[in-house]
């Protein structure tokens, strides 16, 4: 009784001082607790706390992402953190790595940044074609694309034919190419295939003259018939050539094709082109008198 007798008199004596130091706990504590939360969800000190990740960290460190705080990825809910921390406090290092955040996660969070403000090659995701089609219309997500090797987002050459499974490559030494060696997930175009890249191995293509408009895979199609025929010509373009001057003559009498006079990508038949290509037949004659 006289203890308790005592408490109350030192606790109603000193009434004012005790709410005081309550108080003071309270916001030291609140200070202390917010800087705790902050360490753990903007600091990537705090990754390093506990996981054996320092060849994670220093890559991290090289990579495009290194202005990203760890936990803008590596996001988890409350429930996660919890599970990871008993997991931790029971099975050590082993038992905190086993978790999905560091698998999973960073890919959920990925189109939060990757939609509209970071640029793909020059493009943003909703200008670019090969992301439009994939992501928004086909809801593909980016793991099935990109790999995710130790803060290495590079695009997985070998997934495209895990769905393009019928698009075989083959023709003029192309075969064993990858898909995105011509297609270019930045480009508008639905065929997502820049002229360019076809220049950056054939170099001795005219990039000016007849036909110079007109885009490689028009005639050439890498996935089917790689190669035109005179057939080809006639079909798409040329249907009424036949009626055009000696054309009929050549092509119904002689059985002559497109390509035995018009040599690819030069096209024109001239002066120079005739003297090696008519008096092989018949006298020379000028060239000129032909579509006549």
């Amino acid at each position: 009784m006289r203890d308790s007798s005592f408490f109350s008199k030192f606790i109603e004596e000193n009434h004012q001082p005790i709410v005081l130091l309550l108080l003071l706990v309270s916001v030291i504590g609140g200070i202390v607790g917010f800087r705790y939360y902050k360490h753990t969800k903007e600091d990537p000190e705090f990754c390093m706390s506990c996981h054996v990740m320092q060849d994670a960290f220093k890559t991290w460190q090289k990579s495009k992402h290194r202005d990203f705080t760890c936990q803008k990825c590596h996001v988890m809910s409350l429930l996660e953190q919890n599970k990871m921390l008993i997991s931790y406090v029971v099975k050590g290092h082993d038992g905190s790595t086993s978790q999905t955040h560091g698998r999973i996660s960073p890919w959920d969070t990925c189109r939060s940044c990757h939609l509209s403000e970071v640029s793909q090659g020059s493009l943003t995701l909703n200008n670019s074609y090969g992301h439009a089609k994939h992501v928004f219309m086909q809801k593909i997500n980016c793991s099935k694309c990109h790999n995710g090797t130790s803060h290495r987002f590079a695009p997985n050459e070998q997934a495209c034919s895990e769905c393009h499974k019928d698009k075989v490559i083959h023709g003029m030494a192309m075969e064993g190419m990858t898909c995105l060696k011509c297609h270019s997930y930045s480009e508008k175009e639905p065929k997502m295939i820049n002229p360019e890249k076809c220049m950056s191995c054939h170099k001795n293509i005219p990039a000016k003259g007849v036909m110079a408009a007109l885009k490689c895979f028009d005639c050439h199609h890498p996935h089917g018939k790689i190669k035109p025929s005179s057939q080809d010509c006639l079909k798409t373009c040329h249907g009424n050539e036949a009626q055009v001057g000696q054309h009929n003559l050549h092509m119904m009498k002689t059985k002559m094709n497109c390509l035995d006079c018009h040599k690819a990508h030069k096209w024109t038949v001239g002066k120079k082109e005739a003297a090696n290509l008519c008096n092989r037949c018949h006298k020379l004659k000028d060239p000129a008198t032909f579509i006549y």
